[in-house]
């Protein structure tokens, strides 16, 4: 078999893995599917070389594992979720009125339900949106094939950007918008992350069920910082660190536009965004920092 009939059938059956269960969502689910991916790239390989892949991924997984369980579990050490300080900061972002209601307002519909039917950047925003669940480790994938220093150091800070987040989530957990406004705490707004691909009818895609392994283990609480802005920031930031190429500052509209899909979902607010890619930065010059130090 060559390597473009197994990637080929490799993404025939992904793509109808996504269209019947769902996009795989959690790290387990997604670092399986990778690894097949690499089979199918490495489709003349020895068979022994298959299980290479887990003698160098099996420490970062259990550190996801580790670090998916502990965001599961965070929300429920007792502390009572904040609520008024991100509404007010957007609030004086937006002149007065939060950037999601604006935003919603411009653009969602009168009135603004999930079920009306999907505009062109309702679909464009929802695929950003999704693209969070598979951005990064793909990115891992790919280093891994071609090269495996550069794999360590993108999982070194991709890792440790998810530990950071996670120590803030178990210190100050933040309802998001639409929990914000469900308690009454905003003018009325809705989560409608998901309208975007309403009208394809792939009825498998649920964008906020972890599906093939790791059930259940959402946090609603985890909003400050979104990690959802900090990984496509790190991606985005990391990628120009490595580039050459006068146009890898385009890759800053990746962290822009999923501020922008995030802010008008209502699944996070604009202070939120900042404190994602501010956090992604202070790891990309910390992390960065260390290796200098340890190389010398």
């Amino acid at each position: 078999m060559t390597r473009t009939t197994a990637m080929t059938a490799y993404a025939a059956l992904l793509l109808a893995w996504c269209l019947l269960v769902g996009i795989p969502n959690d790290p387990a689910g997604v670092v399986l599917w990778i690894w097949l991916g690499t089979i199918a790239w490495q489709v003349e390989a020895e068979p022994r070389d298959i299980w290479e892949f887990w003698r160098d991924w099996w420490k970062p997984l259990l550190l996801m594992v580790v670090y998916w369980l502990g965001r599961g579990l965070a929300d429920e050490i007792g502390i009572a979720p904040h609520y008024l300080m991100p509404v007010r900061f957007d609030e004086w972002l937006g002149g007065g009125i939060a950037p999601t209601v604006r935003l919603q307002d411009a653009w969602c519909g009168d009135p603004c339900v999930r079920t009306l039917p999907p505009r062109w950047y309702d679909v464009l925003l929802t695929t950003v949106y999704a693209s969070h669940f598979l951005v990064a480790l793909t990115l891992a994938g790919v280093l891994w094939l071609r090269n495996r220093v550069e794999w360590v150091r993108w999982l070194r800070r991709y890792i440790t950007l998810l530990f950071a987040g996670l120590a803030i989530y178990v210190i100050y957990p933040m309802a998001p918008p639409w929990m914000a406004a469900r308690d009454g705490y905003l003018p009325e707004v809705h989560r409608i992350t998901r309208r975007g691909w309403s009208g394809l009818e792939w009825h498998g895609i649920d964008l906020h069920r972890q599906t093939m392994i790791m059930f259940g283990m959402g946090n609603k609480v985890a909003a400050m910082p979104s990690l959802h802005c900090g990984i496509a920031c790190l991606v985005a930031l990391y990628l120009i660190s490595r580039l050459r190429t006068p146009y890898r500052w385009l890759l800053l509209l990746y962290p822009v536009a999923m501020a922008l899909a995030l802010t008008y979902f209502a699944e996070h607010y604009v202070i939120d965004a900042i404190c994602g890619c501010a956090l992604a930065g202070l790891v990309m010059l910390g992390v960065g920092r260390w290796e200098r130090k340890r190389a010398a």
